[in-house]
């Protein structure tokens, strides 16, 4: 099972987050057939709004939307503060490696455009705060956005590794945040230490990957455990949904359906699972909007 887990520094200066996402990304590259730069910026987007959801209180659901306008198209997330998230990359085929490293490429098949966080409360009123792509990397995106919108400087860093079939091989990442009240000098150490870390995806590939992020980020530093909580690609879409939106339809869409199409075939972009809906179900429709 996935799991998310929170710290805090002995001090009460800093808390960070460290996260196995690799069920979670594993099962969205599944879902969606996802090629090799698609799965990394689907997967980071993922790890990206677990980490958003987790910092929220209550039954909050935090949708994540990086929107670039280059090959990627939109990758738009849903989680809640339950450790469920789901979410879709417009463009599934993209596939670039460098050649020499064989590393994917992500940042520049992103380009330039937004990285938008809706948070809802339930309250009916949605929140949307958003910044700037800066790299496109996504980590490097987030870590703006929780400095810049949420006021709280962040260290962030999320990959997603993949195997020699470019399956999912591990994912994860963590966030750091400096909390009111650090002294300058143990900013600048905690800074030092996350300057010097060893590459994210180094430290993934570590048997116990939780541990060896609590270790790069906290070095000698003493901390406590607050919590941890599992994690999962959960999609939550069902045959009632999507009847109601067809039933937001106007009664002649119905019959043209129903003539042309002799029934209806709705597919989940979030999941991917299909719902059909038969010439009766539209006649029964029709029949109701009379």
């Amino acid at each position: 099972m996935d799991k998310l887990i929170k710290s805090i520094a002995a001090s009460g200066s800093f808390r960070a987050y460290v996260l196995d996402s690799t069920e979670t990304v594993r099962i969205a590259q599944e879902k969606h057939q996802t090629l090799s730069s698609s799965t990394v910026a689907l997967g980071r987007t993922l790890i990206a709004n677990q980490i958003l959801a987790a910092n929220q209180k209550g039954d909050s659901k935090v949708t994540v939307k990086v929107i670039g306008d280059s090959s990627f198209g939109h990758v738009i997330s849903v989680a809640d503060t339950k450790g469920n998230v789901k979410g879709y990359i417009q463009n599934t085929g993209v596939d670039v490696k460098k050649t020499a490293s064989g590393e994917v490429m992500v940042g520049p098949f992103m380009g330039q455009g937004q990285f938008v966080v809706i948070t809802d409360y339930g309250t009916g009123n949605p929140y949307t705060s958003s910044t700037p792509l800066v790299s496109g990397e996504i980590g490097e995106d987030l870590a703006y956005y929780l400095t810049e919108s949420e006021q709280t400087p962040s260290a962030v860093g999320l990959n997603v590794l993949l195997d020699e079939n470019d399956k999912v091989k591990v994912a994860g990442g963590f966030m750091l945040q400096v909390l009111p009240g650090a002294s300058e000098e143990e900013i600048a150490r905690y800074e030092k230490r996350i300057q010097e870390m060893p590459a994210i995806s180094a430290l993934l590939e570590s048997t116990d990957h939780a541990a060896a992020l609590l270790k790069a980020i906290y070095g000698e530093d003493d901390y406590k455990i607050l919590a941890e909580e599992n994690l999962q690609f959960s999609c939550d879409c069902s045959r009632q949904r999507f009847e109601a939106a067809l039933r937001t339809l106007a009664k002649t869409d119905l019959e043209e359906m129903k003539e042309e199409d002799h029934g209806a075939e709705i597919v989940c972009q979030f999941c991917g699972k299909k719902y059909q809906f038969t010439e009766t179900d539209l006649e029964e429709m029709i029949h109701d909007k009379a």
